[in-house]
């Protein structure tokens, strides 16, 4: 990671980009791609697209989302405390004691999720954080006040927490899912124009939004590309810290290498060409299998129109929604450089039907 890329990196992941909310982000996002592609395109609800060779007929994507998960003010007390709902998944048990930004018209207004002290608390009754009892404080007296902040009904908020790198070798942060992902597919095209590698496809760099509350960037934005193949990239979860149950997630362990999945929505094909390119360029990876979906972004481009021939390599990442996400820096090197060899070694054209 050169000094140009850890700028973005650091720019692109401490800006807050809530579901829904993602424009500020995606900007940023296109503004570092834009050197490295031919066009773009930008849908309605904010999915940006950039594309390289756009007049080819085989079009190839690989695509990440750009959302975080967030809260929205529900209800405001009287005098003055916020009450929450959720905007994705995010967890109520690591909120009291959090700094949080409030996104309003005049600006971001800073508050905090408070909690009783423990000096109050009796041990043996304790109430454990949830969506009833936690809440935001603003500094506020009165549900007036508040509201002359610009805090209204519908605002999103999103944990202060920024990136910070530990022991050299992990970066650490909020909004790691996914915005990791738009990181290393920028890094893909840029790598690509950098080495003057002339792809025989069109190459679609997605960066999807509202991943977080079901897929459906992803959705809207497949169904307008039509793509031949689509290479996903989300997080998925290192199982070696406590409380992780390999039997039931697996064993996947930050520092081994991008994850390859084997599901349903996954295209064996795409799979198997996968896992030889890793092979051949020496590439260390793992591998998980999912049940129904996979989760991702990847179950909608490989069930939209009449069907996208698609593949998922996940970042392992440790603590996900949280605000203290990790991942191993030499993971992240290896899921750019197994997505720009895979489309180095693609033919257009090519058909990865099992029967034909």
């Amino acid at each position: 990671m050169d000094k140009k890329s850890k700028q973005f990196l650091y720019e692109y992941l401490n800006n807050a980009s809530p579901t829904g909310f993602e424009a500020p982000g995606q900007k940023i996002w296109l503004d570092y791609l834009k050197p490295y592609i031919n066009d773009h395109m930008v849908d309605v609800y904010g999915t940006v697209v950039g594309v390289v060779n756009p007049k080819a007929a085989y079009k190839v994507v690989i695509e990440a989302h750009a959302d975080e998960i967030s809260w929205f003010v529900n209800y405001i007390t009287e005098d003055g405390y916020i009450y929450v709902r959720r905007n994705g998944g995010s967890d109520h048990q690591i909120a009291p004691s959090k700094r949080v930004n409030i996104q309003t018209e005049n600006g971001i207004v800073k508050g905090v999720f408070g909690w009783p002290a423990i000096h109050v608390r009796d041990a043996g009754k304790e109430e454990t954080p949830t969506l009833k009892n936690i809440f935001i404080d603003v500094g506020a007296e009165s549900k007036k006040e508040v509201e002359a902040m610009g805090v209204h009904v519908g605002c999103v908020i999103t944990f202060e927490d920024e990136l910070m790198e530990m022991n050299k070798h992990w970066l650490v942060g909020r909004a790691l899912d996914n915005r990791m992902g738009g990181f290393m597919i920028a890094e893909v095209a840029r790598r690509l124009h950098e080495n003057k590698k002339k792809l025989p496809f069109a190459l679609y760099i997605v960066n999807a939004v509202q991943e977080e509350i079901g897929l459906r960037g992803a959705e809207m934005i497949s169904r307008r590309i039509k793509p031949d193949v689509a290479i996903c990239t989300d997080v998925t979860h290192d199982t070696q810290s406590p409380m992780y149950n390999k039997k039931e997630s697996g064993n996947l362990k930050c520092g081994n290498g991008p994850v390859v999945c084997y599901g349903p929505a996954v295209q064996n094909n795409v799979l198997k060409m996968v896992i030889e390119t890793a092979q051949k360029r020496k590439i260390p990876f793992q591998r998980q299998a999912v049940s129904r979906s996979t989760g991702t972004d990847t179950d909608s481009f490989a069930y939209s129109a009449e069907g996208v021939a698609s593949a998922l390599i996940s970042l392992p990442l440790k603590y996900m929604h949280t605000t203290v996400e990790m991942v191993h820096k030499d993971d992240v090197e290896s899921v750019i450089n197994l997505i720009y060899e895979f489309l180095l070694q693609l033919k257009p054209g090519h058909d990865f039907r099992y029967i034909k």
